[in-house]
Formats: structure tokens, C-alpha cells, sequence
């Protein structure tokens, strides 16, 4: 079986797992990952950028070598092993279910008034400072963080699979996560996270790009999905600029603007700000739906864009 028709049944069947087993509890490959990466840092750790370099060419080279190592077991195996160990890459990278999950339940708090409760909750869906924010403020930040993760724990990796493989499915993942753990501005990480950081920023355009295309096009307000993408996508200097910008502008309200992180103040660009409206906890539901959406279509456009090429390379063969 083709290489390009192995990547859409496998992908396909790891988004389904993904919908309907979510992430395990216990055992999680990303979080053996993690675990691994963090061993690595204890080892290497120092204030400055060499180290840091070396950290992430070891954590992500290793994930990638893994990947590499999966596809090449199966080369020769029947269709269906590696139809089954692209599946089971894409179920253990992606975290979908996991982020509707988590969005839906500080909503569900918010909406029965239990703001301490999505306060304990949020740290498990992002890095805000949960007492800095009231109830308007967290349901943005949950909208916020549904929009950035649909790229970062989605749509980048599927682009990923469908460029490299399993390896490029476990490399996208790996390189997310070191920046999730190092890549942050803090005087610990400042010099020994750059490298990841910046490695994630390369990693994640093209999905970031996709994930605001797709959100456009599944979007409950296409043109308004647009218009906030083209006009201030590009006043947000973060990767995610793309997509909160067209997630702004596809359910109508305001994104952005002054955020807490670990005990600092960011102030960033507010997104759709003259025609969105403050977000309310029922946009919190449209989000992970709108989610959803641009999940599959993103797939359907890699799928689509992998098969074109495959053909072409025949056409010329």
C-alpha cells in the first residue's frame, strides 16, 4: 500500500482513538517523554545556550530516532502494521479530547457559578495565574487556549505526520513539549530554552498557518474569521497570533490583550477588538466545537495535499 494511503487510514484511526479513549490516565507516552526530558535537563542544565542546544538536539533527536526506528521495523510488513503504528503515533501525540475535556469542565464550573473550582481547574489547560483573573477573564483564557492548542496539540503534529511519518509525528511532539517545559522567559530559561523555543516556533508555522486556514473555512463567521486573521494576526508577535486571531474572528468576540504568567504581566495585541465582543462562558462550547471542525478538515487538507504529491511523483516516475 502506498506510503500516502497508509499516513490517511492510520491518522484517520488515531484521531478516532483519540475520540473516544482521550489521553490514559497513567502511562502516557508524552509524559514518559517529559520524564525522560527532564532527566536530560537535570543532567545538562546550565545558564546558557549551548547546554540548552544540546538539550534539545538529545530530547527531540531521541523522539525523532524512535519514529525512525517504528517505520523502519514495519517497512516490510503488511499494509496493516503500518497503518497500526501510524494509528498509534497519532493517538499518542494529538490531545484533542483531553483539551475539550479540560475546556469544558472550568466552563461547566463558570456556568454554575463556582469560579474556585475553574480556578483549580485552569492550570490544567494553561500557564495563566488563575487568581489574577475573574470569571469573564478565565472563560477568555479557556477560548484562548482552545485556539492555540487545536495548532499545538493537533494540527502540527498532522501536518508533521504528513511530511515526515511517524517520525516527523513524534518529532513535532517532542519539540512542543520541551518548549512547553523550557521554552518560557524565565531567568531559568532564558538562555537554556531559547533553542527549543525557537525550534518550536519553526515546528508549529505551518500548522499554526493550516489551523487558521481551516478555522476560516469551518468557522461560524467566515469573513470575520478572515478579516481578524489578515488585520492582526500579524500585531501578535507570537506563533499564535494566527490562530487566536481567526478564532476571534470565526465566533465573534475579543481576544488577547494584558495576561499574567508566572507572576509577570504580558501585554499583547487584542485581537478582532473593533468588531468582537467580550467572551462569555457559552463561547467556551463553540470553541472546542469549532475545534473539532478545523481538527478534521486539517486532516482531510494534509491527506489531500499528501496524496497530490504522491501523484505527482508517479506522474514523473
Amino acid at each position: 500500500m502506498r506510503a500516502d494511503r497508509v499516513f490517511a487510514y492510520g491518522a484517520t484511526a488515531g484521531l478516532i482513538g483519540d475520540r473516544i479513549l482521550g489521553d490514559p490516565r497513567r502511562g502516557h507516552p508524552v509524559a514518559a517523554f517529559g520524564r525522560a526530558a527532564a532527566a536530560v535537563e537535570s543532567a545538562l542544565w546550565r545558564d546558557d545556550r549551548a547546554r540548552g542546544l544540546l538539550h534539545t538536539l538529545v530530547c527531540a533527536g531521541g523522539a525523532t530516532a524512535v519514529g525512525a526506528l517504528g517505520a523502519r521495523a514495519v517497512r516490510s510488513r503488511p499494509a496493516a502494521a503500518r497503518i497500526a503504528l501510524t494509528a498509534a503515533a497519532t493517538w499518542a501525540v494529538v490531545g484533542g479530547t483531553s483539551l475539550g475535556r479540560e475546556a469544558r469542565a472550568i466552563g461547566g464550573a463558570l456556568a454554575a457559578g463556582d469560579a474556585e473550582v475553574a480556578r483549580e481547574r485552569l492550570p490544567h489547560l494553561c500557564g495563566r495565574d488563575p487568581q489574577a483573573l475573574d470569571e469573564q477573564q478565565m472563560a477568555r483564557a479557556v477560548v484562548e487556549s482552545v485556539a492555540e492548542n487545536t495548532s499545538d496539540a493537533v494540527v502540527g503534529a498532522l501536518v508533521w505526520g504528513a511530511l515526515a511519518g511517524v517520525p516527523g509525528l513524534l518529532a513535532f511532539r517532542a519539540v512542543n513539549t520541551l518548549d512547553a517545559m523550557v521554552g518560557h522567559k524565565s531567568p531559568r530559561y532564558l538562555r537554556y530554552g531559547w533553542a527549543s523555543a525557537r525550534l518550536d516556533d519553526l515546528a508549529g508555522w505551518p500548522g499554526a498557518r493550516l489551523t487558521a486556514l481551516a478555522a476560516v473555512a469551518a468557522g461560524p463567521d467566515r469573513r470575520g474569521a478572515l478579516r481578524a486573521w489578515r488585520a492582526d494576526a500579524a500585531a501578535e508577535e507570537e506563533r499564535a497570533g494566527d490562530v487566536e486571531a481567526s478564532f476571534a474572528g470565526a465566533l465573534g468576540v475579543r481576544l488577547g490583550g494584558t495576561l499574567s504568567y508566572g507572576g509577570r504581566t504580558e501585554h499583547r495585541a487584542v485581537l478582532n477588538g473593533e468588531r468582537g465582543r467580550p467572551v462569555e462562558v457559552a463561547d467556551i462550547e463553540r470553541a472546542v466545537r469549532l475545534s473539532r471542525r478545523v481538527t478534521w478538515l486539517a486532516l482531510g487538507a494534509c491527506v489531500a495535499v499528501r496524496s497530490a504529491v504522491a501523484m505527482t511523483r508517479r506522474g514523473r516516475a
